[in-house]
């Protein structure tokens, strides 16, 4: 069985498998996996977490874990799940592990890995780790346990390392920034790396209390930022989530910048273009118009960092991301980084001389309805020749001007029926259109 999903393990905090007791089995399962690779040494792993209560309990346990299979652990704390990748690094571990839940409600929790270099964990190396868990937990020998020690300038190593990708000589003294840390792991380090490059900034959401992060804050809830972006008269605002791997922005007249626009400025409005943009198939389709205008190649992942990643690496980029707001910079650093992000876009603001709304004042998102079709049993809409006809009249009907995206859920029995276009009537019309023709062939 793989307890491993496309971005580590992730569950309810208190049922499998985010219970202590795997969390302990895993930390052990890990180690002797790292004893393995690296049989003459004790490996070493960097351990971090957000903000969640329950982050504490499955820090011990994996950090149990680990010590009784023979692993050095350094412990971290608080820290986004970039800053975990980089420390890594940093500290010439041999892993890195965070304990998160991304951007999910303070219930859930989550562990995923990091190799030494700072990214995702090979497949090879997961799969040992699956094997390893099918065994009982036993000590060889007591003389051969780990330490573990707590890591004291941890936060300011990675200040310094956000900082080092901004120009050193721009600075921010001429910006007000409000900056929402989500109650979540970037609630010490977020505002301290835009003051220290000189900014005015206004904190919001920097007083976690184990539950709420990401409660009516950060970048899934902008509209908090939005008005008090207004309120202080600010030059922008920045939102990230409770790990700090996604960022969106809002400019000084309130408007919500997203993944989509953060790429448009990063391609077509700094000092130097980009060899290619990697979005998803969510990527809007006037982003995918305006880099064809601006001649930036672009191509579409499937849904997930991991897979933009992956596609950047392919193509020999640097830039990617997804509308939601994970930014990958591979120039900078290895994973999707929200605070190095947000910093590449100032970096453009200074570089032009401009506010964020006169970056994107020429980009204009397309209108976008999405319908979920819920069913009773889930079927393949691409199997049924009606619907395939009715899906390839709409892409005719649209071509050029916008596109379709039929998407199963992988969760639940739901199609998705995406429809995105030049004129919001259209499609409207369409979407509700093709999601009757679903609902219809689901009853046929």
């Amino acid at each position: 069985m793989s307890y491993f999903g496309t971005d580590g393990i992730r569950g309810k905090f208190g049922e499998l498998p985010i219970t202590p007791e795997f969390a302990l089995k895993l930390g052990f399962a890990a180690g002797k996996v790292l004893k393995q690779l690296s049989p003459k040494s004790k490996p070493i792993v960097v351990l971090g977490k957000d903000t969640r209560l329950s982050g504490y309990i499955l820090e011990a346990a994996l950090q149990a874990g680990l010590n009784a299979a023979g692993v050095y652990v350094h412990l971290l704390g608080p820290l986004p799940t970039p800053a975990i990748a980089h420390l890594t690094r940093a500290l010439h571990a041999n892993l890195g592990i965070v304990i998160s839940a991304s951007h999910n409600p303070y219930f859930d929790n989550g562990i995923k890995f990091f190799s030494a270099e700072g990214k995702k964990l090979p497949d090879v190396v997961q799969e040992a780790i699956n094997q390893e868990l099918e065994k009982d937990i036993v000590i060889d020998d007591t003389a051969n346990l780990g330490k573990s020690v707590r890591v004291k300038d941890a936060n300011g190593r990675y200040i310094e390392f956000c900082k080092s990708t901004f120009p050193y000589h721009f600075d921010l003294s001429h910006l007000k920034i409000v900056v929402d840390c989500a109650n979540g792991a970037a609630y010490s380090v977020g505002p301290s790396v835009f003051r220290e490059l000189g900014a005015k900034v206004i904190a919001l959401n920097v007083e976690p209390n184990g539950l709420n992060i990401n409660e009516n804050c950060g970048s899934t809830h902008p509209e908090h930022l939005q008005q008090a972006v207004l309120e202080h008269e600010a030059d922008l605002g920045i939102a990230f989530d409770g790990d700090a791997d996604r960022v969106v922005m809002v400019d000084r007249h309130g408007h919500l910048v997203d993944g989509d626009h953060i790429l448009y400025v990063l391609a077509t409005q700094a000092a130097h273009k980009p060899a290619g943009i990697v979005g998803t198939v969510m990527s809007n389709m006037a982003l995918e118009l305006a880099l064809e205008k601006a001649q930036v190649p672009f191509v579409r992942a499937n849904v997930g960092d991991r897979y933009v990643l992956q596609n950047l690496e392919e193509q020999a980029w640097v830039i990617g991301g997804e509308p939601s707001g994970h930014i990958l910079t591979l120039d900078k650093s290895t994973t999707g980084d929200a605070i190095i992000a947000a910093l590449q876009v100032l970096t453009v603001m200074v570089e032009q001389s401009k506010g964020l709304d006169e970056l994107i004042e020429d980009f204009k998102l397309f209108p976008n309805v999405l319908v979920n079709v819920r069913l009773q049993q889930m079927f393949d809409p691409f199997k049924v020749p009606a619907l395939v006809a009715a899906f390839d009249q709409a892409e005719a009907q649209l071509k050029g001007r916008g596109r379709l995206l039929i998407r199963k859920s992988g969760t639940e029995p739901v199609i998705r029926v995406m429809v995105e276009g030049d004129d919001l009537q259209e499609v409207t019309n369409l979407a509700n259109h093709l999601a009757d023709a679903v609902r219809q062939q689901a009853v046929a």
